[in-house]
């Protein structure tokens, strides 16, 4: 079984990010797990906390449970053409102390997301810019790119569209073959 985290950049009740990282779960391959990995409660970076050996638990079980994980999910909105704050932090956090990068030589995939037409297209890159520095083996293809995101979902949690379905089952297929290819 390969474990996979989905990691949402978005911390809103309602979010359009955390439905397709719901869906996900709902439709991942057999032989996969997906599980939502919570990034909310981690404190904005400081090395300091590593430096003097005073690491919060939240870093401490946050780094534990991406050590255990086979690959990642990243799904986010585009807050001012980039990642949200809360991302970016979790990516920081996952990546120290210096040496101890939990990312390190993992696949992993990007989705991004909007209610607008852009598709998060500037935060889509800019994370995959952090993450290829953290060697995160990123799927290229499919892109996500997910616009218009408040006719997506049904009230129940599931595409409205055939076609919505057809595109996050060929991406978790996609993304398996990738996991499998580079493990």
């Amino acid at each position: 079984m390969k474990n996979i985290g989905l990691f949402v950049g978005s911390l809103r009740r309602a979010s359009y990010n955390k439905k397709i990282a719901q869906y996900l779960c709902r439709i991942a391959p057999e032989g996969f797990k997906y599980s939502i990995i919570s990034i909310e409660d981690l404190p904005l970076y400081n090395q300091d906390f590593d430096d003097d050996g005073d690491v919060p638990k939240s870093y401490q079980d946050f780094r534990a449970q991406i050590a255990k994980l086979d690959g990642f999910i990243f799904i986010t909105p585009e807050y001012n053409r980039s990642v949200p704050a809360v991302l970016k932090n979790a990516l920081d956090v996952g990546s120290r102390p210096y040496g101890k990068n939990g990312w390190n030589g993992k696949p992993g995939a990007v989705i991004s997301s909007t209610p607008g037409n852009l598709g998060a297209f500037g935060a889509n890159h800019h994370l995959r810019q952090s993450l290829v520095f953290l060697n995160v083996l990123i799927m290229q293809q499919p892109e996500a790119y997910i616009s218009n995101m408040k006719d997506i979902f049904d009230d129940e949690g599931n595409p409205s569209s055939t076609s919505s379905t057809d595109f996050f089952k060929q991406f978790v297929k996609a993304f398996a073959e990738w996991v499998n290819q580079v493990t």
